[in-house]
């Protein structure tokens, strides 16, 4: 099952607009953000799959997002570490 998790923006990458560094429950990775209509402000929320921001959120929704994900055990975890494992340069 592939799930799009919710990650926070913290810096578009200076040599890279279409590239940001997000967070998603404690893993740093750079995200492509270029589906968006805009670039991402530090502090927003993102909806990430397979490496790809697909859209904005408020923070309440991502946080209802994380911790439904959270609820589903292994498949979530499973997830993380896919996210962990992958890099985008």
């Amino acid at each position: 099952m592939c799930l799009a998790i919710p990650g926070e923006v913290l810096e578009i990458l200076p040599d890279r607009p279409d590239l940001a560094k997000v967070e998603v429950s404690g893993v740093r990775r750079n995200i492509n953000v270029s589906l968006l209509g805009r670039p991402p402000e530090p502090g927003e929320w993102i909806l990430i799959h397979v490496g790809f921001a697909l859209s904005t959120i408020d923070e309440a929704e991502a946080r209802a997002v994380l911790e439904f994900l959270e609820g589903l055990g292994q498949t979530y975890t499973d997830e993380i570490d896919a996210l962990q494992d992958s890099r985008i340069e």
